[in-house]
Formats: C-alpha cells, sequence, structure tokens
C-alpha cells in the first residue's frame, strides 16, 4: 500500500513535467531550406548566418536546416517543393521565378538599369516590394532579396559585337525572355542545367554560357571558356522564398525573429557580395581570363524588339516606367 502511495506521488510529480517538456518540444520548430549553390557562395554564407541568428534568438525552438548544392534539386524542382508541401524554403533568381511569376520577367529586360546603385535602389523600393508581393498568389512569399551583379556572357571565343556572336550556342536559365534575347543576337540558346555546364564547355556542346563574375570563377567555367565579355546586359536579383503555409504556421514571434533575420542576411550578403567580386576578377585573371570591354550600343539596338514585347504587356509596361522613376543618384 505504501508502496502504490509512493508510485502515485512520483506519477503527479511527473506528468506535470512531461507536459512541459512535450509543450516545449512541440513549440520547436525545424524548417528545411534548400537551394543549389556551393556552400562557398556568398549567399550560402549569408543564409547560414541567417540559421544561426534564428536559433539564438528562438532560443533554438525555431532551427533552420539548410541542404545545399542542388541535394533537392535546381531552383525550378525547389519551388515546386515548395508548392506541394515538401519544402519551406529555397533560394531563386528572377529569371527562375518568371515562369511561376510573368511580372518578374522584368528583370530580364536587357539594360533596365542605369548602373548597380540603381538596381540596388529599384530591388529595395516601393516598385521591388510591389514585384514581391506578386508571389503570394502561387504559393510562396519573399522573405529577402539578394544582389547578384550584373550578367554578361563568357564564351570559348572573343565577343566585340553582336555579329560575333552569330551561330554560338549560348546556355541560359530557360524562360522565354533570355531564349529570345539570345536569339536577337543570333545566337541559339541551350537550356543545361547549371552542373553540367563545365562538361558542355569542355566538350564543345555549347560555345558559352552568361552569369556574374563570381558565378564564372567559383565554377572553374573559367577554365574552358577563356573570354568573359562585359556587356553587362541584365541584373537579375536573387531571393529568399518561403512557403506560404510554413509562414501562416509560425506563431508572431517566430515570424519577428525570422524575418529580422532574412533582413539583416540582405545587408550581410551585399557586403560579402562586393568583396567577392573583385576577389574573383582577380582569381579569374590568374589563370588566363580575358576581360573584354565592348560597347554596348550595338547590344541595345539588336535587343530592341525585347522592349516591344514588354510594351505590349499593359502590367509589365507599367513596372518598367515605374523602374524608370527611382532615381540612381
Amino acid at each position: 500500500m505504501k508502496l502504490n502511495k509512493l508510485l502515485l506521488s512520483s506519477l503527479y510529480v511527473a506528468l506535470p513535467m512531461l507536459a512541459m517538456s512535450s509543450n516545449a518540444f512541440a513549440q520547436r520548430v525545424t524548417l528545411k531550406l534548400a537551394h543549389n549553390l556551393e556552400q562557398s557562395h556568398v549567399v550560402h554564407q549569408a543564409l547560414a548566418q541567417m540559421a544561426k541568428e534564428v536559433k539564438e534568438k528562438s532560443n533554438g525552438e525555431l532551427n533552420i536546416r539548410i541542404y545545399p548544392s542542388g541535394q533537392m534539386g535546381g531552383p525550378r524542382e525547389t519551388i515546386e517543393l515548395i508548392q506541394n508541401d515538401a519544402l519551406d524554403m529555397t533560394k531563386a533568381s528572377a529569371s527562375e521565378m518568371e515562369s511561376f511569376v510573368k511580372e518578374f520577367s522584368v528583370f530580364s529586360s536587357p539594360y533596365l538599369f542605369d548602373n548597380d546603385e540603381h538596381f540596388k535602389k529599384v530591388l529595395f523600393s516601393e516598385v521591388g516590394k510591389e514585384i514581391a508581393d506578386k508571389t503570394k498568389s502561387s504559393g510562396f512569399d519573399i522573405l529577402a532579396s539578394y544582389v547578384a551583379g550584373t550578367r554578361s556572357f563568357y564564351t570559348k571565343k572573343p565577343i566585340n559585337s553582336p555579329a560575333d556572336m552569330k551561330g554560338l550556342k549560348i546556355r541560359v536559365v530557360s524562360t522565354p525572355t533570355t531564349n529570345k534575347l539570345i536569339e536577337l543576337l543570333g545566337g541559339s540558346p541551350a537550356p543545361i542545367p547549371f552542373g553540367e555546364v563545365y562538361t558542355a564547355l569542355q566538350q564543345g556542346v555549347i560555345d558559352g554560357a552568361e552569369n556574374n563574375i563570381p558565378s564564372y570563377n567559383q565554377t572553374r567555367h573559367v577554365e574552358v571558356a577563356k573570354f568573359y565579355i562585359e556587356d553587362q546586359h541584365t541584373s537579375v536579383p536573387d531571393y529568399l522564398i518561403i512557403s506560404s503555409k510554413t509562414w501562416a504556421k509560425l506563431d508572431d514571434n517566430q515570424r519577428k525573429i525570422l524575418q529580422e533575420a532574412a533582413t539583416n542576411s540582405e545587408a550581410l550578403q551585399q557586403k560579402l557580395w562586393d568583396a567577392e567580386v573583385e576577389k574573383s576578377r582577380a582569381e579569374a585573371e590568374k589563370v588566363g581570363a580575358t576581360f573584354i570591354t565592348v560597347d554596348k550600343t550595338p547590344f541595345r539596338e539588336a535587343l530592341k524588339p525585347l522592349y516591344d514585347d514588354f510594351a505590349k504587356d499593359p502590367n509589365l509596361a507599367t513596372l518598367i516606367e515605374k523602374i524608370k522613376t527611382v532615381s540612381s543618384k
């Protein structure tokens, strides 16, 4: 009898503790974030810092588990996983999001920005927010916007004008806008997966690709495409996106912590990016890259039909006009 009373007493003490433990466990949330970048990339570094900040500020109740290097597929696959409730967060460029939200195609409009400062001001302005908010109807929200410099061509032979691009097969992120951009310059768009570009260049399957300087260097594409043509045709941002359903499941404090950390990651990424551009350019030159400065006028002239296409869509035409009104000074 005494033994039974002792057991009951112990149980009464243990039950509240067990309930507290269960409640504490229930409050812990782990979000899965997948992207196709290597861990050395500045966006991954910014995301890793964000995850650390979230864990610290939430006292371990909110965690972000990052799956880098395309472990869950490319950007299109990870966006689709988000839409199918199989993933919480991912990183995608505006070009990659164009298939889901057409307004992001404005960033593929060539020579849209006066300079890098103009691009940054637009990205973080009310116009940038207006574009970002368009994702809500597609099942995901934007938490952060990241700069990704200007995109230029790099090839196995020197390019000095659009005439030199005639017949060249150029790897692109395949969208109607980027495909037509290549065609108007006389080339053929080749929608090869990013991870296969090195081998495709090496084997002559393609003649070139287009990207920013850090990507050109870090992927070692510089080894098989020695000429970087600084035509700077587009400035395409990257975005950190989260499933709308995941966002809705978080409580107010968790959302506040996550959004603050994501906003802080934007400033860190910009700082890291500027340093990386300088470093990557120097490293590329050391292994034999030739950077070619071109007259952009003939490139702009060749791409005029793209502007006409945008003008036919009232929504895109309005966005472009708003972008032009943002001062670059």
